[in-house]
Protein backbone atom coordinates (compact mmCIF):
# COMPACT_ATOMS: atom_id res chain seq x y z
CA UNK A 1 0.00 0.00 0.00
CA UNK A 2 2.84 2.48 0.75
CA UNK A 3 4.53 1.90 -2.13
CA UNK A 4 1.58 2.80 -3.98
CA UNK A 5 0.63 5.80 -2.05
CA UNK A 6 3.63 7.98 -3.16
CA UNK A 7 2.55 7.92 -6.81
CA UNK A 8 -1.15 8.50 -6.29
CA UNK A 9 -0.51 11.48 -3.93
CA UNK A 10 1.70 12.84 -6.81
CA UNK A 11 -1.02 12.73 -9.51
CA UNK A 12 -3.15 14.25 -6.50
CA UNK A 13 -0.68 17.69 -6.87
CA UNK A 14 -0.53 17.56 -10.13
CA UNK A 15 -4.19 17.42 -10.58
CA UNK A 16 -4.78 20.57 -7.82
CA UNK A 17 -1.77 22.37 -9.60
CA UNK A 18 -3.78 22.24 -12.55
CA UNK A 19 -7.24 23.21 -10.96
CA UNK A 20 -5.49 25.94 -9.80
CA UNK A 21 -4.19 27.68 -12.60
CA UNK A 22 -7.45 27.01 -14.87
CA UNK A 23 -9.46 28.57 -11.90
CA UNK A 24 -7.02 31.40 -12.66
CA UNK A 25 -7.07 31.73 -16.16
CA UNK A 26 -11.00 31.27 -16.06
CA UNK A 27 -11.29 34.95 -13.69
CA UNK A 28 -9.12 35.72 -16.72
CA UNK A 29 -11.13 35.22 -19.15
CA UNK A 30 -14.64 35.97 -17.22
CA UNK A 31 -13.32 39.48 -16.83
CA UNK A 32 -11.87 39.60 -21.19
CA UNK A 33 -15.24 38.90 -21.81
CA UNK A 34 -16.62 42.28 -20.36
CA UNK A 35 -14.39 44.45 -22.61
CA UNK A 36 -16.45 43.67 -25.10
CA UNK A 37 -19.18 46.15 -23.57
CA UNK A 38 -20.53 48.76 -25.16
CA UNK A 39 -19.56 52.54 -23.64
CA UNK A 40 -20.03 54.00 -20.33
CA UNK A 41 -18.90 56.36 -17.98
CA UNK A 42 -16.82 53.55 -14.97
CA UNK A 43 -13.01 54.76 -14.65
CA UNK A 44 -10.89 52.27 -13.83
CA UNK A 45 -6.55 52.25 -13.08
CA UNK A 46 -5.99 52.43 -16.83
CA UNK A 47 -7.04 55.47 -17.36
CA UNK A 48 -5.64 59.06 -16.88
CA UNK A 49 -6.33 61.50 -14.20
CA UNK A 50 -7.34 65.06 -16.28
CA UNK A 51 -4.58 67.11 -15.84
CA UNK A 52 -4.82 69.51 -12.84
CA UNK A 53 -7.09 66.82 -10.77
CA UNK A 54 -5.85 64.43 -8.25
CA UNK A 55 -7.33 61.52 -6.65
CA UNK A 56 -6.26 60.39 -2.99
CA UNK A 57 -6.96 56.72 -1.62
CA UNK A 58 -6.21 56.36 2.05
CA UNK A 59 -6.28 52.58 2.57
CA UNK A 60 -6.02 50.26 5.59
CA UNK A 61 -5.37 46.29 5.07
CA UNK A 62 -4.96 43.89 8.04
CA UNK A 63 -4.59 40.07 7.14
CA UNK A 64 -3.47 37.58 9.50
CA UNK A 65 -2.29 33.69 8.54
CA UNK A 66 -2.17 30.21 10.55
CA UNK A 67 -1.76 27.91 7.28
CA UNK A 68 0.37 28.36 3.89
CA UNK A 69 0.83 26.84 0.79
CA UNK A 70 4.13 24.36 1.01
CA UNK A 71 5.95 23.53 -2.63
CA UNK A 72 3.16 21.04 -3.49
CA UNK A 73 0.77 23.61 -2.70
CA UNK A 74 -1.00 21.86 -0.07
CA UNK A 75 -1.85 23.73 2.96
CA UNK A 76 0.05 23.47 6.04
CA UNK A 77 0.35 25.12 9.40
CA UNK A 78 2.50 27.90 9.96
CA UNK A 79 1.84 29.33 13.32
CA UNK A 80 0.44 32.60 13.84
CA UNK A 81 1.01 35.89 11.90
CA UNK A 82 -0.43 39.07 11.89
CA UNK A 83 0.01 42.19 9.09
CA UNK A 84 -1.30 45.79 8.94
CA UNK A 85 -0.47 48.49 6.70
CA UNK A 86 -1.93 52.00 6.77
CA UNK A 87 -1.43 53.37 3.05
CA UNK A 88 -2.06 56.74 0.88
CA UNK A 89 -2.28 56.25 -2.77
CA UNK A 90 -2.00 59.66 -4.87
CA UNK A 91 -3.04 59.79 -8.98
CA UNK A 92 -2.16 63.43 -10.17
CA UNK A 93 -2.77 64.29 -14.08
CA UNK A 94 -0.24 66.36 -15.40
CA UNK A 95 -1.48 65.87 -19.35
CA UNK A 96 -4.31 64.94 -20.72
CA UNK A 97 -2.00 61.14 -21.33
CA UNK A 98 0.32 61.55 -18.59
CA UNK A 99 -0.45 60.42 -14.63
CA UNK A 100 1.86 61.15 -11.98
CA UNK A 101 1.30 58.44 -8.94
CA UNK A 102 3.12 57.87 -5.68
CA UNK A 103 2.23 55.53 -2.57
CA UNK A 104 3.33 55.49 0.94
CA UNK A 105 2.54 54.34 4.07
CA UNK A 106 3.23 52.69 7.51
CA UNK A 107 2.88 49.01 8.30
CA UNK A 108 3.85 46.73 11.66
CA UNK A 109 3.31 43.19 12.34
CA UNK A 110 4.23 40.34 13.91
CA UNK A 111 4.68 36.26 13.58
CA UNK A 112 6.20 33.42 15.71
CA UNK A 113 10.06 34.80 15.06
CA UNK A 114 9.65 38.85 14.68
CA UNK A 115 7.54 41.68 16.22
CA UNK A 116 8.12 44.79 13.42
CA UNK A 117 6.53 48.28 12.51
CA UNK A 118 7.74 51.49 10.75
CA UNK A 119 7.64 52.73 7.49
CA UNK A 120 6.31 50.99 4.72
CA UNK A 121 6.97 50.23 1.01
CA UNK A 122 7.43 53.79 -1.07
CA UNK A 123 6.47 54.23 -4.62
CA UNK A 124 6.63 56.54 -7.55
CA UNK A 125 5.76 56.27 -11.30
CA UNK A 126 4.58 57.75 -14.13
CA UNK A 127 1.52 55.86 -16.62
CA UNK A 128 0.72 57.09 -20.02
CA UNK A 129 -2.14 56.57 -22.41
CA UNK A 130 -1.09 55.24 -25.01
CA UNK A 131 -4.59 55.13 -26.70
CA UNK A 132 -7.49 55.46 -25.25
CA UNK A 133 -11.36 55.91 -26.66
CA UNK A 134 -14.73 56.94 -25.13
CA UNK A 135 -15.07 53.15 -23.85
CA UNK A 136 -11.23 52.06 -22.99
CA UNK A 137 -7.81 53.34 -22.33
CA UNK A 138 -4.11 51.25 -22.83
CA UNK A 139 -1.64 52.09 -20.81
CA UNK A 140 2.30 51.94 -19.93
CA UNK A 141 3.57 52.24 -15.89
CA UNK A 142 7.11 52.79 -15.09
CA UNK A 143 7.96 53.20 -11.87
CA UNK A 144 10.58 52.47 -8.46
CA UNK A 145 9.86 51.32 -5.08
CA UNK A 146 11.63 51.22 -1.93
CA UNK A 147 11.50 47.93 0.22
CA UNK A 148 10.05 49.27 3.73
CA UNK A 149 9.61 47.22 6.97
CA UNK A 150 7.06 44.86 6.47
CA UNK A 151 6.73 42.28 4.15
CA UNK A 152 7.73 43.49 0.49
CA UNK A 153 6.49 40.15 -0.67
CA UNK A 154 4.79 37.85 0.99
CA UNK A 155 6.62 34.73 1.05
CA UNK A 156 9.75 36.82 2.24
CA UNK A 157 10.40 37.84 6.00
CA UNK A 158 9.89 41.10 7.35
CA UNK A 159 12.66 43.76 5.95
CA UNK A 160 13.90 41.71 3.17
CA UNK A 161 14.31 43.66 -0.25
CA UNK A 162 15.74 46.97 -1.42
CA UNK A 163 15.37 48.83 -5.16
CA UNK A 164 12.40 47.76 -7.34
CA UNK A 165 12.27 48.29 -10.81
CA UNK A 166 8.51 48.01 -12.26
CA UNK A 167 7.22 48.13 -16.26
CA UNK A 168 3.18 47.33 -15.88
CA UNK A 169 0.90 47.49 -19.21
CA UNK A 170 -2.65 48.50 -18.64
CA UNK A 171 -6.16 47.98 -20.79
CA UNK A 172 -9.54 49.02 -19.23
CA UNK A 173 -13.02 49.25 -21.08
CA UNK A 174 -15.99 50.29 -19.59
CA UNK A 175 -19.45 49.44 -21.33
CA UNK A 176 -23.09 48.37 -20.16
CA UNK A 177 -24.75 45.57 -19.15
CA UNK A 178 -28.15 44.93 -18.44
CA UNK A 179 -28.60 48.63 -17.76
CA UNK A 180 -25.91 48.51 -15.44
CA UNK A 181 -22.55 50.32 -15.59
CA UNK A 182 -19.66 47.97 -15.70
CA UNK A 183 -15.65 48.04 -16.44
CA UNK A 184 -12.77 45.56 -16.64
CA UNK A 185 -9.28 46.32 -16.07
CA UNK A 186 -6.31 43.82 -16.82
CA UNK A 187 -2.99 44.59 -15.73
CA UNK A 188 0.33 42.16 -16.31
CA UNK A 189 3.38 43.57 -14.67
CA UNK A 190 7.19 42.61 -14.76
CA UNK A 191 9.44 43.65 -11.61
CA UNK A 192 13.26 43.55 -11.15
CA UNK A 193 13.86 43.28 -7.41
CA UNK A 194 16.89 43.75 -5.63
CA UNK A 195 16.94 41.53 -2.52
CA UNK A 196 14.06 39.14 -3.35
CA UNK A 197 12.94 37.38 -6.54
CA UNK A 198 11.89 38.78 -9.82
CA UNK A 199 8.54 38.30 -9.76
CA UNK A 200 5.50 38.41 -12.71
CA UNK A 201 2.02 40.23 -11.75
CA UNK A 202 -1.15 39.61 -13.91
CA UNK A 203 -3.97 41.47 -11.93
CA UNK A 204 -7.96 41.61 -13.04
CA UNK A 205 -10.90 43.96 -11.73
CA UNK A 206 -14.30 43.78 -12.60
CA UNK A 207 -16.30 46.32 -11.61
CA UNK A 208 -20.15 46.52 -11.61
CA UNK A 209 -22.16 49.49 -10.76
CA UNK A 210 -25.99 48.60 -10.13
CA UNK A 211 -26.99 51.97 -8.93
CA UNK A 212 -25.62 55.32 -9.26
CA UNK A 213 -24.11 55.52 -5.75
CA UNK A 214 -22.70 51.97 -5.39
CA UNK A 215 -20.09 50.23 -7.19
CA UNK A 216 -19.63 46.21 -6.47
CA UNK A 217 -15.84 45.33 -7.38
CA UNK A 218 -14.28 41.65 -7.87
CA UNK A 219 -10.38 42.01 -8.31
CA UNK A 220 -8.03 39.47 -8.50
CA UNK A 221 -3.93 39.24 -7.90
CA UNK A 222 -1.88 36.62 -9.20
CA UNK A 223 2.20 36.47 -9.18
CA UNK A 224 5.26 34.34 -9.36
CA UNK A 225 8.92 34.79 -8.44
CA UNK A 226 11.05 33.61 -10.64
CA UNK A 227 14.01 32.17 -7.95
CA UNK A 228 14.55 28.39 -8.06
CA UNK A 229 14.29 25.22 -7.44
CA UNK A 230 10.53 26.46 -5.91
CA UNK A 231 8.94 29.60 -7.10
CA UNK A 232 6.75 31.11 -5.28
CA UNK A 233 3.20 31.91 -6.76
CA UNK A 234 -0.11 32.97 -5.05
CA UNK A 235 -3.61 33.72 -6.22
CA UNK A 236 -5.53 36.61 -4.33
CA UNK A 237 -9.04 37.46 -4.19
CA UNK A 238 -10.78 40.24 -3.04
CA UNK A 239 -14.53 41.43 -3.21
CA UNK A 240 -15.42 44.83 -1.84
CA UNK A 241 -18.04 47.48 -2.11
CA UNK A 242 -17.77 51.07 -2.89
CA UNK A 243 -20.00 53.76 -1.50
CA UNK A 244 -20.00 57.60 -3.34
CA UNK A 245 -20.77 61.00 -1.32
CA UNK A 246 -19.55 63.42 -4.44
CA UNK A 247 -15.85 63.55 -4.52
CA UNK A 248 -15.95 61.26 -1.61
CA UNK A 249 -16.11 57.37 -1.63
CA UNK A 250 -16.02 54.58 0.65
CA UNK A 251 -14.95 51.21 0.59
CA UNK A 252 -15.31 48.21 2.59
CA UNK A 253 -14.02 44.56 1.37
CA UNK A 254 -12.42 41.12 2.44
CA UNK A 255 -9.50 39.43 0.33
CA UNK A 256 -8.31 35.89 0.90
CA UNK A 257 -5.04 33.71 -0.77
CA UNK A 258 -7.30 31.20 -2.66
CA UNK A 259 -4.19 29.00 -3.63
CA UNK A 260 -0.44 29.18 -3.70
CA UNK A 261 2.77 27.81 -3.62
CA UNK A 262 5.63 28.54 -0.87
CA UNK A 263 3.61 31.27 0.37
CA UNK A 264 1.10 31.89 3.69
CA UNK A 265 -2.61 31.61 3.02
CA UNK A 266 -3.06 35.40 4.61
CA UNK A 267 -6.76 36.84 4.29
CA UNK A 268 -8.32 39.82 6.20
CA UNK A 269 -10.60 43.08 5.52
CA UNK A 270 -9.32 45.80 3.26
CA UNK A 271 -10.67 49.36 4.26
CA UNK A 272 -9.99 52.78 1.83
CA UNK A 273 -11.68 56.16 1.87
CA UNK A 274 -11.30 57.93 -1.83
CA UNK A 275 -10.87 61.47 -2.45
CA UNK A 276 -11.33 63.54 -5.81
CA UNK A 277 -9.80 66.36 -5.53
Amino acid sequence: MSAQAGPRVARLRGLVAVFEARKAVAVLAIAAAFSCLDAGAARAGAWPIEPGRTQVIAKYEGTTADQGYDPDTVLVDIGHRRDETLSVFVERGLTPRLTLQAKAGVTRGHDRWIDYSGRGSVELGLRWAVQRTERSSLAVYLGAGEAGAGRNAGYAAPGQGSLDLEARVLYGRSGVWRGREVYVDLQAARLKRQGLADETRIDATLGVRPTKRWLLLAQTYAGQADRSPIRSRWLKSEVSVVRSFGDWSVQGGWRDTVSGRETARDRGVVLALWRRL
